[in-house]
């Protein structure tokens, strides 16, 4: 079992989504992963760039140790999750050497926790069908509202 804590990122901390949001890509069984510079492209960069500067951007992270070993963060912003204006779309991804000890689930409740008392209405996400972590967000409340694909558009009212 790992210890660990959900709590705010720091402003100086923000940088080290970039590993986060290149830790979100899902790769396929049996796929080589994509370089880490993918991460710059422009559909990929809406998820970071200038990230906690606007009103609706909220960061939270799981540390062990000393270390950040997850992060989630929501942001309105025209992605592959995207529902409405009002609706932020979430980014979650743990370590790969933390996954399956239930720091994810953590992680989304707390944001999801962190949303309700901030007053929005709903959260959504994208997430490749394959992805075991389909039946986590349904088992969260999260229900499927567009099949685009491979992927599904995910939605929780809060």
């Amino acid at each position: 079992n790992v210890d660990y804590i959900i709590r705010e990122i720091k402003e100086e901390e923000i940088k080290l989504l970039d590993r986060f949001l290149y830790l979100a890509i899902y790769v396929h069984k049996g796929e080589v992963p994509p370089p880490f510079d993918i991460i710059y492209k422009p559909e990929l960069q809406v998820y970071v760039e200038n990230l906690g500067k606007e009103r609706d951007d909220h960061i939270l992270v799981a540390e062990s140790e000393g270390i950040i070993v997850g992060a989630v963060w929501v942001r309105i912003m025209d992605d592959y999750g995207h529902v409405d204006d009002e609706t932020p779309s979430l980014i979650i991804s743990v370590e790969k050497d933390y996954r399956g000890k239930g720091i994810g689930r953590s992680l989304l409740s707390s944001m999801i926790s962190l949303l309700s008392r901030c007053g929005y209405k709903a959260i959504s996400l994208s997430c490749q069908k394959e992805n075991y972590a389909v039946s986590i967000y349904e088992s969260m409340g999260f229900e499927i509202i567009k099949d685009i694909d491979e992927e599904y558009i995910m939605r929780k009212e809060i």
